[in-house]
């Protein structure tokens, strides 16, 4: 039988490898042979390791022929994202201020992924140290939405999310600050799903009990995600936040429940919450709203109890972004004298606002930070799961930084649009985005399925019943 190995799920890839029935070789000349012919166009890799990625697949397939123990994702190609530290590869950030930067080391996301046998392809675009929800940068340039070439995929894993969906490798990392796997990936048309805080450590992290940024995986389906989410997750004492393990399997949780059975849908009788604009705090198109309301009813199909609700979200903004511009300037504000004129503009702003808040300031965003999780947790004392648009929009032209007006509502910041995701970033619980349908021309749209407090099991199957209810992984960008 002959398969589209660029098409190919990371699940079924790694079945195939184990089973002794593809070539990690062929398999990662066939990604690198259409990362050569397609990325041009989308400008999803900003560096492509072709030849230790090659190197890798040969170690791969002589250990898959000696009987070694093969990890999770053996020979299994991924991506990591130009944040991520890499030992001997460059790793810009999406900065003129690191463009020639070579770490001497690994992040501890690298290191798993490479023990539990996956082979790295390269790295993907971001803008300037992830800095907004779209994906630019004066080092590298725009990342195109494989969907529709003169728009945005979204921020700030922008290239992470266009890679997997334009079929240049089946998984890819992203970090998550605000929106930054979710909002890609519903632009993209793909899963990105942003883990509970601690589920997969971070580091190195200089700023480790901030609690407000994690990594997670990028996939084309929820099978996928929870297979590279299992290899990344675990402890890890130098992350201040780390969870302890539970125990669980990730990567075959998703395979419980089957809909068709005499017992009827896994997520039977759950009290699920359907909002489209998070009690009108948020502004979002109409258009997305009603796709994303559509898309809501199936949780009905699968024998839940559906009502429109939303939890309090009150005024979190001001400390949110607060709390975010402190991060960006405690570790970047040694910058911005010498760079001021080669940064991106709203990374400008950011630590401009950093700079005028007092430490009273901060404590007061804390304090209003614990209160929203206080309310967070009474919402998920009533329902199990929260499903919302993930992004207020469709995706934007390439040219727009950040849209003026949303569902007749007038925005002043990037952050204005970012309020369906960053609600579970500033009290972080899981939250998966997955596709949910598309526009009348074309654009994917995604529904956020938010999860209670350390739920990461119950997202991702919430995430995997949505996805058996309502197919969509054969749907693919229209790229040679």
């Amino acid at each position: 039988m002959t398969i589209e190995l660029e098409w190919t799920s990371a699940t079924d890839l790694a079945k195939l490898i184990r089973r002794g029935s593809l070539s990690p070789v062929e398999l990662v000349d066939a990604l690198l042979d259409r990362i050569e012919r397609v990325n041009p166009a989308v400008n999803a890799y900003c560096t492509v390791t072709a030849d230790q990625a090659r190197a890798a697949a040969k170690a791969a397939e002589a250990a898959a022929r000696s009987g070694d123990d093969l990890g999770l994702l053996h020979g299994v190609p991924y991506s990591l994202k130009d944040l991520t530290p890499t030992r001997g590869i460059r790793t810009t950030m999406g900065s003129k201020i690191f463009e020639h930067n070579v770490p001497d080391h690994d992040g501890l996301l690298v290191q798993r992924m490479r023990a539990a046998g996956a082979i790295l392809l390269g790295k993907t675009n971001t803008p300037e140290f992830g800095c907004k929800p779209l994906t630019d940068n004066r080092v590298f340039g725009a990342t195109r939405n494989p969907w529709a070439l003169d728009r945005s995929p979204g921020g700030s894993s922008g290239g992470a999310a266009a890679a997997v969906a334009a079929g240049l490798g089946p998984l890819a990392q992203g970090s998550d600050l605000a929106a930054s796997i979710r909002q890609p990936a519903a632009w993209s048309g793909v899963v990105g799903f942003k883990p509970s805080q601690g589920r997969v450590p971070r580091v190195p992290n200089a700023s480790g009990w901030s609690g407000l940024s994690v990594d997670g995986p990028i996939a084309r389906t929820v099978a996928d995600a929870a297979l590279m989410f299992a290899a990344i997750a675990g402890p890890d004492s130098r992350d201040p936040l780390s969870l302890p393990s539970t125990g669980e399997e990730w990567e075959s949780i998703v395979d419980e429940g089957d809909l068709s059975s005499p017992t009827g849908s896994p997520l039977r009788d759950l009290r699920v919450a359907w909002t489209p604009d998070l009690g009108g705090a948020a502004p979002v198109d109409p258009a997305v709203a009603a796709i994303c309301a559509e898309a809501a009813r199936a949780f009905e199909t699968l024998d839940c109890r559906l009502e429109e609700d939303a939890p309090q979200v009150g005024q979190i903004a001001e400390s949110f972004v607060l709390l975010n511009a402190g991060l960006r300037q405690a570790s970047l504000g040694k910058y911005l004298d010498e760079w001021r004129d080669q940064m991106d503009p709203i990374l400008v702003g950011r630590l401009e606002v950093a700079g005028d808040a007092s430490a009273v300031d901060v404590a007061r965003a804390e304090v209003e930070r614990t209160a929203y999780h206080q309310r967070l947790c009474a919402f998920f004392d009533r329902y199990d799961l929260l499903l919302l648009p993930t992004a207020a929009t469709p995706p934007l032209k390439l040219d727009v930084q950040f849209p003026i007006e949303v569902g007749g509502r007038t925005l002043d910041t990037p952050f204005d649009m970012l309020l369906p995701t960053y609600a579970f970033n500033f009290s972080n619980f899981p939250a998966i985005s997955v596709p949910a349908g598309w526009t009348e021309d074309g654009l994917p749209i995604g529904l956020q399925i938010v999860g209670g407090w350390q739920k990461d099991t119950l997202v991702l199957r919430a995430a995997a019943a949505f996805e058996r209810a309502r197919p969509w992984a054969d749907r693919r960008p229209p790229l040679a």
